[in-house]
């Protein structure tokens, strides 16, 4: 299966996207895979805390797959990127992001979900979603500026551009490890701990500390939806698309 589940260590359960062939990209299975995961995770009293990875050690996610053709023209495309990227849904268990090489667009969004992140020094992060024609509407546009301040995040946001591990450790995204698996052994130490603690204690803290900012995120969540409407009636996401799979510079009418 796309999205694999396993118990990493007692009460740790470890979600797994494996798409290795696209760098881990969600296409619509893979999206339906972890909105279907969540809420079955959620209700499991055996789990007390979450890491979630990318198979195969080279990428974390790299995003929404361009070359699922369906995936752009779903009828309820909106509601499954908010289920799949938790992007205002609150998920009551610690979720720890072990990111090892590429986590770019809707993979960033995943990890920015993510109560705790580790990553190695040589990933790649980014969204690089305007530059292809696409708003980054799984969380990104709402939480980066919340988690790392306008500046960097729009800089992020608006440019496109990849920083690497060390860069993101700076301004806060994640804490450094040296490569793949010492982030994701980090990772599994993290949650190992965060199992140990009282699970009624932890999840209220993650209730206490994420209600407001939710509630904030669902409220916007409607106007973020019209915009993405707004840009894929553009005809850009095509354009970007067929760029994108082409390796050549897009190039969009004014």
């Amino acid at each position: 299966m796309p999205v694999l589940v396993d118990l990493a260590a007692p009460r740790v359960a470890r979600v797994t996207v494996d798409h290795v062939a696209r760098r881990n990209a969600l296409g619509e299975r893979e999206f339906r895979d972890l909105a279907a995961l969540w809420p079955r995770l959620a209700a499991d009293r055996s789990v007390r805390a979450v890491v979630v990875r990318g198979a195969g050690g080279g990428a974390f996610c790299s995003g929404a797959d361009l070359s699922d053709p369906r995936l752009p023209t779903l009828p309820d495309i909106d509601d499954l990127i908010d289920a799949a990227l938790l992007k205002t849904r609150f998920f009551p268990k610690p979720l720890v992001a072990a990111i090892g090489g590429a986590c770019v667009a809707g993979g960033l969004e995943l990890a920015l979900s993510c109560d705790l992140r580790v990553v190695a020094a040589g990933a790649r992060l980014g969204l690089p979603e305007a530059r292809w024609g696409i708003l980054p509407s799984g969380g990104a546009a709402m939480k980066l500026v919340d988690q790392i301040g306008q500046a960097d995040a729009m800089r992020l946001l608006m440019t496109g551009e990849l920083i690497d591990g060390t860069e993101a450790a700076r301004l806060g995204l994640a804490a450094l490890a040296p490569d793949a698996p010492a982030a994701e052994a980090e990772a599994l130490r993290l949650a190992r701990r965060i199992a140990e603690a009282s699970p009624v204690a932890v999840q209220a803290t993650k209730r206490a500390v994420f209600e407001a900012r939710m509630r904030d995120y669902a409220a916007r969540e409607p106007a973020e939806r019209a915009l993405a409407a707004v840009v894929r009636a553009s005809g850009h996401a095509a354009i970007g698309a067929a760029a994108f799979l082409g390796r050549r510079v897009p190039e969009y009418p004014d």
